[in-house]
C-alpha cells in the first residue's frame, strides 16, 4: 500500500516588495541628492546665460564699429560717437540711455526693461569736428536693464568692473558687458593728420614733417 506523502507548507510568505520603511528611506536619499545636486545645475545655468550675454555684448561691439566704418552709422545717426578729450579710462558711464545706440535683440523695440536688448556707448578722441581724419573709437556695450533700477553704471577705467561669465545670479547689470577700443581711419585720414593726432604733446621734439 503506497502512503500518500505530506506536503510541507512553506512558512516564507510568497509577497515581496519594499516594506513602508525602505520606501521612506529612499524617497530621503533621494531628496538628499536632489537639494545637493540643484545648486549646481542653478549655478551652472547662470553661467551660460552671462557667458552668452557677454558673447552678445562682443557681437553688438563688432557690429556697431563694421557700421561706422561702412558708413551705415553716422554723424546723423543717434549714438554717434561723442567727441571727448578725457583719457578714455576716465570717460564717465551713462547715466541714461538717451542718446545711446541701441541693439534691439528680441524684436520688441528698444526698452529698459528687457533682458536681452543692448545699449552701446561710444566716444572718439581727434579733432572733434573732423572726424574724417580719423581717431580712437572707444565702445562700452551694457544691458539695457542696467538702467531700469537706480544706481550709477560702472566701468573698467574707474571701477574696474567688467561682465564675469562665470558668475551665479543675474550678474552685475550695472558693469559694461563688453568694452574695447579700435582705430578707425576716415576717408581723410593720411600721415599727416595720423601724426598729429599720435604724437607727444609734451614733448617739444616730437614734430610732424
Amino acid at each position: 500500500m503506497i502512503k500518500p506523502k505530506q506536503q510541507q507548507i512553506s512558512s516564507q510568505s510568497s509577497a515581496a516588495g519594499f516594506t513602508i520603511i525602505e520606501s521612506l528611506l529612499a524617497i530621503l536619499v533621494v531628496t538628499i541628492l536632489m537639494v545637493g545636486v540643484a545648486p549646481v545645475i542653478v549655478l551652472s545655468v547662470a553661467t551660460r546665460v552671462q557667458a552668452k550675454r557677454v558673447e552678445q555684448g562682443a557681437d553688438a561691439a563688432r557690429a556697431y564699429i563694421d557700421g561706422v566704418r561702412s558708413g551705415a552709422i553716422t554723424s546723423t545717426t543717434l549714438g554717434f560717437p561723442f567727441h571727448t578729450p578725457q583719457p578714455f579710462e576716465k570717460v564717465a558711464a551713462p547715466t541714461s540711455n538717451a542718446g545711446l545706440y541701441c541693439v534691439d535683440l528680441d524684436g520688441g523695440g528698444c526698452s529698459i526693461n528687457s533682458p536681452k536688448d543692448l545699449y552701446v556707448q561710444a566716444f572718439r578722441n581727434g579733432v572733434a569736428a573732423s572726424p574724417e581724419n580719423g581717431y580712437m573709437l572707444g565702445i562700452r556695450v551694457y544691458r539695457a536693464d542696467a538702467f531700469s533700477t537706480p544706481g550709477l553704471l560702472k566701468t573698467m577705467g574707474v571701477n574696474g568692473a567688467k561682465a564675469q561669465t562665470f558668475s551665479g545670479g543675474l550678474g552685475d547689470r550695472k558693469s559694461p558687458q563688453f568694452e574695447t577700443i579700435t582705430e578707425m581711419a576716415g576717408s581723410n585720414t593720411n600721415l599727416k593728420t595720423l601724426c598729429a593726432r599720435l604724437k607727444n604733446t609734451n614733448n617739444p621734439d616730437s614734430q610732424c614733417l
